[in-house]
């Protein structure tokens, strides 16, 4: 039996600290043998995919325990409280790196074995770009913040050690040591980018603010299987749980439809978003009669007995008019 989205997201997540754990080591042993502040960039960077991996494991750890009466809506946010802590330890790092690197471009020093050192660096390269790809894919297929800026973290350390790289080829032919923290401030301010980026989506999860990309996205799929019975769509909102998506709508039936028929097309509304977001996906849809008469000119129903106009034009579902809480009526 597969395990549930958040036990996955918790396993990917105990893999990506403890790799993380051996990359630090191989990054600081070659910062043994160079002194390259370049390196020491990379290998502080990677203390921090440590700690943040670590982090971000107990943060899915407590995001795959059950709702609780105190927690209705489950425990998810915690993803969003590990993706701040992540950020803003990206961030405190960066401002460590450009202190160390300008005070060695005022006073170069000398960098050697740079070749063993561009082998070691170059392993971890490797494997961190791997391992974030495969966190990016896993994040973005279960939805979970914590998985997907775990993986950009990592991939953001290998795009570093890429730079370091180049640079330390750099040095080994031209013996210009000053490159080597250069290359250092360069990576700061990257690191510092990624830092801000990180802390703005955990902000907006915390904050629960809208994803207009998913929203529209949404939307769109919705229109593709719009029935002649579903008269109207509005107030329709999206809040993010960790993996767990709640999402509220208002649906218009025809009035005369009793409590049965209404409540199968919630049904067959609800059951065509989960094959689309999967069984992560919680419906709260309130269905609602028509306003007899009145939205006759942009009813799609053919054969409706009570109908007092005819029809006019079909109304687009878009972002603009489904998140608004009132019916339309042409």
């Amino acid at each position: 039996m597969q395990p549930s989205v958040p036990l996955q997201n918790l396993r990917m997540q105990k893999w990506v600290a403890s790799v993380s754990l051996v990359l630090v080591v191989l990054k600081f042993a070659a910062y043994y043998f160079t002194a390259s502040v370049a390196i020491l960039t990379d290998a502080m960077e990677s203390i921090v995919n440590v700690v943040a991996g670590f982090v971000g494991a107990y943060s899915l750890f407590i995001a795959a325990q059950p709702r609780d009466r105190n927690h209705p809506y489950g425990h998810g946010k915690a993803e969003f409280l590990s993706a701040a802590v992540e950020g803003i330890l990206i961030g405190a790092t960066g401002i460590f790196i450009l202190y160390e690197a300008i005070r060695k471009l005022i006073n170069p020093v000398p960098v050697e074995r740079v070749d063993l050192g561009i082998i070691l660096i170059a392993i971890t390269a490797i494997i961190n770009y791997a391992l974030g790809a495969v966190c990016i894919q896993k994040g973005k297929k279960n939805r979970s913040l914590a998985l997907e800026a775990s993986g950009r973290h990592l991939q953001t350390d290998t795009y570093s050690t890429l730079a370091v790289i180049a640079g330390l080829i750099v040095i080994y032919f031209t013996r210009i040591y000053w490159i080597d923290a250069m290359v250092a401030v360069i990576l700061a301010g990257f690191i510092l980018y990624t830092s801000y980026n990180i802390i703005r989506r955990s902000i907006a999860g915390i904050m629960d603010e809208a994803d207009k990309v998913l929203q529209e996205e949404m939307i769109q799929y919705i229109n593709g299987y719009r029935r002649e019975n579903w008269i109207d769509l509005h107030n329709l909102r999206i809040i993010k749980y960790g993996s767990i998506f709640h999402i509220d709508a208002h649906l218009t039936v025809p009035w005369y439809f009793n409590v049965r028929e209404a409540h199968e097309e919630i049904d067959i509304f609800s059951n065509i978003i989960k094959e689309a977001y999967g069984a992560s996906v919680e419906l709260f849809v309130h269905s609602d009669g028509c306003v007899e008469g009145v939205q006759c000119p942009i009813c799609l129903k053919k054969d409706c007995p009570v109908r007092k106009q005819p029809f006019e034009k079909k109304v687009a579902w878009t972002l603009d008019n489904v998140l608004n809480n009132k019916k339309h009526y042409s």
